[in-house]
């Protein structure tokens, strides 16, 4: 089999298009690449929309996190005490027990039966527990920022009159995410790298649709040789890293580009220890 024919065969497999069958002996580094590579979709999927969801939450929460009320003030704290203080690991866990309890047949809901049996699946379950881990993080960085916001900045919009929502959407927030963007970076970067522990976790991979790591594991089991599989799945990584650098940074440029030296690169400075 050529490897025009692999890639055509199992790029993504992954999703459910392509051939069913794992490739049984006589492996071949395009197979490896191509599988991997599409496992690979599953990752960028779980970053993407955990970061998308997680950033709006986060805000949400920083805000929270300052507001006078203990009525808001509170649950945001024990919300990010709990998950920044729990591993992400054993997070997956509990949710995939917590949700494998939820009755098969659903719950009825005003007399509406809620389906609950996608909740024990990866894209969804493993998903939210993503969505929860990184929002808890998240806020904890943009509540750093907020605090941090100048006090002549917030001066200045009140003598411009701006009040409220105005002044929080035109100077705090503005300011709130160029002094955080650096930490969250480093966030994304981190949620990314921690998609790999989907395959770890409870949660099932449906019909072998796994992601990078499956697929990686499933090659180290068959050659008995993890310098091949493992080494290209870092490989991927490091790249799409490279990439969300880049992208990040054009978002850095963009919020500081009113500042003297905004031409400046963003700086990746790895958290070795979480």
């Amino acid at each position: 089999m050529s490897c025009v024919q692999t890639i055509s065969d199992y790029a993504l497999r992954s999703i459910g298009m392509g051939e069913r069958l794992l490739p049984r002996s006589d492996f071949t580094l395009c197979q490896q690449f191509t599988l991997i590579g599409s496992g690979l979709i599953w990752n960028l999927y779980f970053a993407f929309l955990a970061l998308l969801v997680g950033f709006f939450l986060a805000n949400g929460l920083a805000v929270a996190k300052t507001s006078p009320s203990r009525w808001l003030r509170k649950p945001a704290d024990w919300f990010i005490f709990l998950f920044r203080g729990s591993p992400l690991f054993i997070q997956f866990f509990l949710a995939y027990e917590a949700l494998v309890m939820l009755p098969r047949a659903g719950i009825e809901v005003l007399g509406i039966t809620i389906e609950t049996s996608w909740l024990t699946r990866a894209w969804a379950g493993a998903l939210i527990v993503l969505i929860l881990n990184t929002t808890a993080y998240s806020a904890q960085i943009f509540h750093g920022a907020l605090m941090s916001v100048p006090k002549g900045d917030i001066e200045a919009a009140d003598a411009y009159g701006l009040t409220g929502w105005h002044r929080f959407r035109r100077v705090v927030w503005p300011t709130m995410m160029r002094l955080a963007w650096p930490s969250y970076t480093n966030e994304a970067i981190f949620l990314f790298h921690a998609t790999t522990l989907v395959f770890f976790s409870g949660f099932p991979a449906f019909q072998q649709k796994g992601d990078s790591l499956y697929y990686a594991s499933y090659f180290a089991d068959k050659t008995f040789n993890p310098f091949v599989a493992y080494p290209i799945v870092a490989g991927y990584f490091i790249i799409c890293t490279l990439i969300l650098i880049g992208l990040f940074g054009i978002a850095n440029r963009r919020l500081n580009r009113h500042l003297p030296g905004a031409a400046k690169r963003l700086k990746y400075r790895p958290q070795i220890v979480r």
